[in-house]
């Protein structure tokens, strides 16, 4: 089963194409903007690299926040627009899971992937070894985070909000995850295909939302960034 994915959520760009048993061809960037004029050339090579054009696909994947509202609107409308002149299925993956998904822990600890929302803010969700969700994804107070985590485990931090997170627990042990801090689209493809695997391609037909965890700032009064964290 062969799946593009891609990812324009956070602080970085990102495709890759997965058989199934391997990435073919991958791409990432560090990109704070600029995603929308780099995403489909982006595309196009990794399809190039791969050898294969859009016909050969079998599935779609993108990121679908928490992130920024510029990012999360790029890789969505990108992603719909494919799904649908190209009739696939179209698989959306959390960023707070796609980073969850790059670190190996142990059977006794919680991975829990954090991602910096500015404001003494971070965006929160914790996995057990598995990938199976401990916590739903959620937007805290880098102080009161301990309240949110599970307890009587051993946590593996991942992700931009991680050394923030670090530095405010206490009584908890912990690790930092050695791990990129930006969602990968390689493992964005990965976690797709066993979700693909599981539910089946009729389950993925309609185009998966954006996962808005804080109201957008642009609009409201004041002229804040509208690409603050989502």
């Amino acid at each position: 089963m062969i799946v593009l994915a891609f990812d324009t959520a956070q602080g970085a760009l990102s495709a890759a194409i997965h058989d199934g048993e391997g990435v073919l061809a991958s791409a990432f960037e560090l990109r704070a903007r600029g995603h929308a004029e780099e995403l489909l050339p982006m595309i196009e090579t990794v399809l190039a690299e791969s050898a294969l054009g859009f016909g050969d696909l079998d599935a779609l994947a993108v990121t679908i926040g928490p992130g920024t509202f510029t990012g999360l609107r790029v890789g969505l409308a990108a992603a719909r627009g494919i799904a649908l002149a190209q009739g696939l299925p179209l698989v959306g993956i959390t960023t707070l899971e796609a980073v969850a998904g790059d670190v190996a822990a142990e059977p006794d600890e919680a991975i829990v992937a954090a991602f910096d929302a500015r404001r003494g803010e971070i965006y929160l969700q914790a996995f057990d070894a598995a990938l199976v969700p401990l916590t739903e994804p959620m937007l805290v107070a880098v102080a009161e985070a301990s309240r949110h985590l599970p307890p009587h485990r051993k946590l593996l931090l991942v992700g931009t909000g991680a050394t923030l997170l670090d530095e405010a627990l206490h009584g908890f042990v912990r690790r930092l995850a050695d791990a990129p801090a930006q969602p990968r689209a390689e493992t964005v493809a990965w976690l797709a295909g066993r979700r693909l695997e599981a539910e089946g391609h009729e389950a993925f037909r309609r185009a998966p939302a954006p996962l808005y965890i804080r109201a957008p700032d642009a609009k409201l009064p004041g002229g804040r960034d509208p690409d603050a964290a989502a």
